[in-house]
């Protein structure tokens, strides 16, 4: 297995009952999964499997935590039977876990996915496609510099403009967004383009 030794200093740098733990988890993932790769996804210890997240660990200050990519299709469980802490919960001891046996039997069930190509189940609280106003299109449409930033953007940046418009609950309030939202537009700037350097 190609180890990464951020995964290393990681670990090192965790609470006493957390080492262990992880030094286990990995030493699975290792074992089962030789091909794996290493490395940090979201400042947090990922393996990696031809190219796609395999699995993943985290520590925090009173728990540790593991998942599988696939989850929810690797143990046979929906959503709502795992908890958001990985598939096994908050991890204090090793205790915690399943059987090294079964945990490796886990990690060659999810390797198999991967090989398969089978894909992680898609986010069911994905949002609803969104229509534009015919009032914010006209006004977008009326400036041709709004119009062309805003055709260019991705559907989520899109989604902010119309929502921050569309929430407004007075008429007023909605008229000097609409306003505002083509003078960013016509600037190329996104909706929440005051944070976006912060």
């Amino acid at each position: 297995m190609k180890t990464d030794p951020r995964i290393d200093a990681y670990i090192a740098r965790q609470a006493d009952f957390a080492r262990p733990i992880l030094e286990h988890l990995r030493a699975v993932v290792q074992g089962a999964c030789p091909e794996c790769e290493e490395t940090l996804k979201w400042s947090s210890p990922s393996f990696m499997y031809k190219g796609q997240i395999l699995a993943g660990m985290a520590a925090f200050k009173q728990h540790a935590s593991f998942g599988f990519w696939r989850g929810s299709l690797v143990l046979d469980k929906d959503d709502k039977q795992m908890s958001g802490m990985g598939q096994f919960g908050r991890l204090t001891s090793l205790d915690d876990l399943p059987l090294r046996k079964e945990l490796e039997a886990l990690v060659k069930k999810a390797m198999q996915l991967t090989d398969e190509g089978v894909k992680p189940p898609r986010d069911k609280h994905r949002k609803a496609p969104f229509t534009v106003p015919q009032d914010l299109r006209a006004a977008i449409d009326a400036v041709p510099a709004a119009a062309a930033t805003f055709d260019n953007f991705p559907p989520s940046c899109q989604r902010e403009y119309v929502e921050w418009v569309t929430e407004a609950k007075r008429d007023e309030t909605r008229s000097k967004r609409l306003t505002q939202t083509v003078e960013w537009l016509a600037e190329g700037k996104k909706r929440n383009w005051k944070y976006e350097n912060c």
